[in-house]
């Protein structure tokens, strides 16, 4: 058997298509207009983090970026938390969409592609895009929807979707949205938070062949959202929403309205310039630390910061099917949707990527003609793991480029995807985050492609990997900082009136300097590794989510006392979640009461929080100040020394260790032995 390792070459891109590339066409751009010429992507990434107005101010300059009124200066202050961007600038992402919808006969080009479980490939042309979002938000303004309003969704990865985000910020009222597949609870814990005026639903949605009823959540929803005026109701998959508003029971101040009659009115599109720094959409962190945090993100900063990474490290035009499958409420959605500011198409489909089998998903690349396809990584291993060939299960020689985040993908899957897929693609995995709406790591054209690697850190993303004194690594593995600003971090976090959530959630290990979460190293020929989370997030199959508000859910339960759960997930391991629990004195965690829980988390929350499984333990580690122990636990169960994962002189309780130490040995041993059987 082939030992398949990190680091080993796999693609090395034809001159052709260096030459072809977007990102080089910006070198020359550079050369010719601004006078600099750089010898390779190491010396343009290095100017691009120490000469920062120079750099963002050349984005500007290359994308055409046109502000209605100008920026006094590029860069007003560098401090982070706090850097200000293009100041005095204004404009609007809605009017960077349209510039290219074209007039006359190229306004008939398609905009979006889109398939469903039950719904062959349909077009929505650029014309018919813009019509819709003029329509929408002439009734959004007739609900009494201004700039600065907050607009609320609850559906799925489906045209109505993009729609309902462009309409809105159209406006310069701010979007906000989840996917119909999370509960009541984890959907109003984030909603009830930004107070939205109006909430645009299905009330359906289908998933692996069945059809979900979400008519009794719209109408809970809707009575935990007290700030609701208006429902507009979209037609689910399964249901037909001529007359389905009226079957939901609403507040009797909330008023309903179909789709179909907030589209007929016909207008031209008129959008409202706001300010660079004015707030574009609000998303939400996985809640680790207390209730998901609201993150707000503005109109310029994710313009020029989408501009810049789709173009540059996605290699994305105005001739490109994009394609990254994602649901509607993870931020990939977000960043399929920058597709649009460079006139490519973008493809969505709606449903489950394993039914009816594991080639669904390959088969929509072919019939939807995508050019650039991404998933999360879990996908690929999956996809591996059934034994699937995708070459042979669909016609993917449009396809030209391959993406991947969520979490590391493993050299084994770069192996897979080169056998499998194709052996002349370019493959080029990213990382970022939801928390500033980009990539710290990425693709690049220009380079070569090592397994388990990214290519290179992000133009403009002065990406570092730091140990516990903050030293710079390299070659070593250490957490993954950014010690300068980007226009793409977070305005603020909604709520947060004083910034001391904002500073405590990122600056707050390395003060000026922005802490991710994750383990990185940084390559000798400057590629970079991920290993996974360094805090207690879940990153289940590549979906980010929080520990609190999955305890909130178990917690609730009148046996549970106390609960702990840990993420396992780590470079070429499967997701392993553990669900620890203590039970009230003389509770037995019996299969009837596990069922209950996973129910329950199943109801509340969504399938991907169900844990693998649910252990009753004697007590949960905390520190001196009460915090639950999740990182060192993680790090016990993933091999660390039990010596070095604690220090039981800080603990609150420190007894509670010998239990985890004896599963650890366990749990372990079983996972070894398991490997050595495969």
């Amino acid at each position: 058997m082939t030992t398949l390792e990190e680091g080993q070459l796999r693609w090395t891109p034809s001159q052709a298509f260096r030459d072809g590339s977007r990102i080089a066409h910006f070198m020359r751009w550079l050369e010719s207009e601004r006078g600099l010429a750089f010898a390779d992507y190491g010396a343009l990434w290095q100017w691009s983090v120490t000469d920062l107005e120079a750099f963002w101010d050349a984005i500007r300059a290359y994308f055409d970026l046109r502000f209605d009124t100008p920026a006094e200066r590029v860069l007003g202050s560098a401090q982070m938390p706090g850097a200000r961007w293009f100041e005095g600038a204004s404009l609007n992402y809605v009017q960077q969409v349209f510039r290219h919808a074209g007039s006359g006969a190229a306004r008939e080009r398609t905009a979006i592609r889109y398939a469903g479980e039950s719904i062959a490939v349909t077009d929505l042309s650029w014309d018919v895009l813009e019509q819709q979002v003029a329509s929408l938000a002439h009734a959004l303004r007739g609900m009494g929807v201004a700039r600065g309003d907050r607009v609320a969704g609850y559906l799925p990865n489906i045209p109505a979707t993009v729609v309902a985000f462009l309409a809105t910020a159209s406006l310069g009222a701010i979007w906000s949205g989840c996917a119909p597949d999370m509960g009541q609870v984890a959907v109003s814990d984030r909603f009830r938070q930004i107070e939205p005026k109006v909430l645009i639903a299905v009330d359906g949605y289908r998933y692996g062949g069945k059809a979900y009823d979400r008519a009794p959540v719209l109408a809970d929803l809707a009575a935990a959202l007290p700030s609701l005026t208006d429902l507009v109701l979209v037609p689910g998959e399964h249901t037909d929403a001529h007359a389905a508003p009226n079957a939901i029971a609403l507040p009797a101040n909330v008023r309903r309205h179909a789709w179909q009659a907030v589209l007929a009115h016909r207008v031209p599109l008129a959008i409202e310039s706001v300010p660079f720094d004015h707030p574009l959409w609000i998303v939400y962190s996985s809640g680790t630390t207390g209730m998901p945090k609201p993150i707000v993100h503005g109109h310029g900063g994710i313009v020029i910061e989408q501009l810049k990474l789709m173009a540059f490290h996605n290699n994305l035009g105005p001739d490109d099917v994009f394609h990254w499958y994602s649901s509607s409420g993870w931020i990939m959605w977000n960043a399929q949707i920058a597709g649009l500011l460079l006139g490519s198409t973008i493809a969505l489909y709606d449903g489950n990527p394993a039914w009816p089998d594991a080639g669904v998903l390959w088969r929509f690349v072919d019939a939807a003609r995508v050019t650039a396809f991404g998933a999360g990584a879990a996908f690929f291993t999956a996809g591996m793991k059934a034994g699937i060939e995708p070459a042979r299960v669909a016609d993917l020689s449009r396809l030209r480029a391959l993406g991947s985040t969520g979490s590391p993908l493993p050299a084994e899957a770069y192996d897979w995807i080169y056998r499998h897929v194709s052996a002349d693609i370019w493959l080029a995995p990213m990382s970022g985050g939801t928390d500033f709406a980009g990539s710290f790591v990425a693709g690049c054209p220009i380079l070569p492609v090592y397994s388990g690697e990214m290519q290179c850190r992000c133009l403009g993303a002065k990406v570092e990997a730091f140990d516990e004194a903050g030293n710079a690594l390299v070659g070593e593995v250490g957490e993954l900082v950014c010690t300068a600003p980007m226009p793409s971090m977070p305005l603020f976090l909604w709520g947060d009136t004083n910034g001391q959530r904002y500073r405590d959630s990122y600056f707050d290990t390395y003060p000026g300097v922005w802490r991710h979460g994750d383990w990185i190293k940084i390559t000798a020929h400057g590629g970079a590794i991920i290993y996974g989370r360094s805090d207690a997030t879940i990153n289940r199959h590549g979906i980010r989510m929080g520990t609190s508000e999955l305890y909130r859910v178990v917690e609730d339960l009148p046996e549970v006392l106390d609960s702990m759960v840990v993420d396992l997930e780590y470079l070429g391991r499967d997701s392993y979640m553990p669900l620890f629990v203590v039970l009230r004195e003389g509770m037995v965690l019996d299969d009837a009461l596990r069922d209950t829980m996973r129910a329950r988390i199943r109801s509340a929350l969504s399938s991907r929080h169900v844990p693998n499984e649910i252990l009753q333990v004697p007590g949960v580690p905390r520190t001196l100040s009460g915090k639950k122990m999740e990182v060192p636990i993680k790090k016990l169960l993933l091999g660390h020394a039990p010596d070095k994962i604690a220090n039981r002189d800080a603990m609150a309780n420190p007894e509670t260790l010998d239990w985890y130490f004896a599963y650890a040995e366990r749990f372990i041993a079983a996972r070894a032995s398991e490997s050595a059987a495969a």
